[in-house]
């Protein structure tokens, strides 16, 4: 597995996010995300992503009890701010007393006395970013965690919260058909040194080509996702043909392809491809071996973009927690 730097941190080029092993895509099977995390140590993935609002805690216990003792073995990234009240409800809390309070009750669950890469989930629009990255930037001193980063935020309050302190990482959804990070955040990111790191990189399964959105369980998130529903879904599910044909061509699969575009846009680019069984795991961090021609990752980006996919790819009531470029 070749390896790659987000700031001070060495990374794996392709890491791995934890959240479906707690929630979001149905349920998970302990054992075998025992075994998914295990396995993604032992072939070179040393780049782990949870949160403490997956599964209201479950993940990041889930990862301090199962990888408690091969803690030295890989980079861990955490993020707070996202909340749920007593009625089930989320929101965005990022007071410096908030962030303060979940990192302590994070790193308890994990296990660890330090987090390597610790997040804003999301901006909080009542509370000043410097004052949240000061609180982060206090975490830091503490020795708490060591970098910091932020989640889905505009190039604006990059430039803001790094004028506090160093932002390590930005992470954002960004894969083939969604494009947002290359609107102004990839270029600040690169003007100040600051790595970026895709979640969904498979557009939540969907560039796998193995989707049935009609299979999908009941508490599946992607239920209310626009772009897996009804006329949307067929007509996205159209692009796979062609992706699919370039992907059989250089003997991959359209997971592993659309790893292979991610990788290729930069070597500040760390994605984190979420799974919860051991075969992805392994499938996934195969791609980091594909030598793919330039013309055909860019064939790739020409079927799938957000000129050709239809649909949003959050419903109206989430599109709101995001930090939308002025």
């Amino acid at each position: 597995m070749q390896t790659r730097r987000l700031g001070e941190l060495e990374v794996s080029a392709i890491g791995l996010g934890c959240m479906s092993m707690s929630q979001a895509y149905g349920k998970a099977d302990r054992a075998e995300s025992e075994r998914a995390l295990h396995r993604a140590l032992d072939i070179g993935i040393t780049f782990l992503d949870t949160a403490s609002v997956y599964g209201l805690g479950h993940n990041e216990k889930l990862i301090g009890e199962v990888l408690g003792k091969r803690r030295h073995e890989f980079v861990l990234a955490s993020k707070c701010g996202i909340i749920v009240d007593e009625r089930g409800r989320r929101g965005v809390d990022c007071r410096p007393e908030t962030v303060t309070r979940i990192c302590n009750e994070s790193l308890e669950r994990l296990g660890t006395d330090s987090i390597d890469l610790y997040y804003l989930h999301r901006r909080d629009p009542n509370v000043p970013i410097e004052e949240s990255v000061g609180a982060l930037a206090e975490l830091v001193k503490a020795g708490k965690i060591r970098s910091i980063g932020l989640s889905e935020v505009s190039s604006t309050t990059i430039r803001r919260a790094h004028a506090v302190a160093p932002i390590t990482a930005v992470q954002s959804e960004y894969s083939l058909w969604t494009r947002d990070p290359e609107f102004r955040v990839l270029d600040v990111c690169a003007e100040l040194g600051i790595g970026f790191v895709p979640f969904s990189p498979l557009g939540r399964a969907f560039l796998s080509g193995k989707v049935d959105p009609d299979a999908l369980e009941e508490f599946d998130m992607r239920r209310n996702m626009p772009r897996f529903q009804a006329e949307n879904f067929q007509r996205n599910r159209e692009l796979l043909v062609e992706f699919g044909a370039i992907a059989a061509a250089n003997h991959c699969t359209m997971a592993q392809l659309s790893l292979a575009w991610l990788l290729a846009r930069g070597d500040t680019i760390v994605s984190i491809p979420g799974t919860k069984h051991v075969a992805y795991v392994e499938e996934n961090a195969a791609a980091a071996e594909l030598d793919i021609s330039s013309s055909d990752l860019q064939r790739a980006g020409e079927i799938i973009n957000e000129n050709t996919v239809s649909g949003d790819r959050y419903a109206k009531s989430q599109m709101i927690s995001l930090d939308p470029e002025q």
